[in-house]
């Protein structure tokens, strides 16, 4: 059983950056694929990013490559999302969902989410 937290959303201007967080609980985050999916209101639930067991591989949705980095620390049992150069439509709630098995960008491949942070980028 993994149990996820995420924090550091909240309301930023477009140009600007934030740096999602997300704590995960039990004992097999260490062996887990990490990713970051987002929702926008009215819209499917799309993938953004994903980090390997290691964090040596990294992967990322178009729309976002060269402004957002995903990294783990698997001492601290957390992912991370840094955020920068944010869009309007950027704005989402954020989910970080794990992954015990093999994952690629499918919501279907995780099995554990967080309850999600709501990040609003203004114009």
């Amino acid at each position: 059983q993994v149990q996820l937290v995420e924090s550091g959303g909240g309301l930023v201007q477009a140009g600007g950056s934030l740096r999602l967080s997300c704590a995960a609980s039990g004992r097999t985050f260490s062996r887990s694929t990490m990713g970051w999916f987002r929702q926008a209101p009215g819209k499917e639930r799309e993938f953004v990013a994903r980090i390997s067991v290691s964090g040596s591989s990294t992967w990322y949705v178009d729309s976002v490559k060269g402004r957002f980095t995903i990294s783990r620390d698997n001492a601290k049992n957390t992912v991370y999302l840094q955020m920068n150069s944010l869009v309007p439509e950027d704005t989402a709630v954020y989910f970080c969902a794990a992954s015990t098995g093999w994952a690629a960008s499918l919501a279907r491949d995780y099995n554990y989410w967080g309850q999600g942070t709501q990040v609003t980028v203004s114009s």
